[in-house]
């Protein structure tokens, strides 16, 4: 079975722990500018972890990533589901913090955070 550039990028920054040149230049040549809003939602530590999720900070809304998935419209309405490479950029700020450990950790519950919002 074919590696996706999802994987390829994952695993590069897996192995090198950090966001380096070649990692960011590979991330943006798959998935354009949805890569850089990734990459600057990770800089801006926007990645969260909570005990019920993995929430992403948006600029007008909290998307939750959950299995690949994603709550956002662009998600829903305009990537195909079908092809592993077509990721909203809030999904690829999450695999992006999960591979350099860089996400945000909270332990408290998303629901009780949302209440607050």
């Amino acid at each position: 079975m074919a590696v996706t550039g999802v994987e390829e990028w994952v695993a590069d920054l897996e192995a090198a722990g950090e966001l380096t040149p070649d990692a960011v230049s590979a991330i943006v040549d798959v998935h354009g500018d949805r890569g850089h809003q990734a990459i600057e939602a990770v800089g801006e530590s926007r990645v969260k972890q909570y005990r019920d999720f993995t929430v992403v900070v948006g600029h007008d809304d909290e998307y939750i990533v959950e299995d690949g998935g994603c709550t956002c419209a662009d998600s829903e309405y305009n990537l195909d589901a079908e092809d592993p490479d077509q990721l909203c950029w809030h999904a690829i700020a999450v695999r992006v913090a999960e591979a350099i450990d860089a996400v945000d950790e909270h332990d408290m519950w998303y629901s009780e955070v949302r209440e607050f919002l």
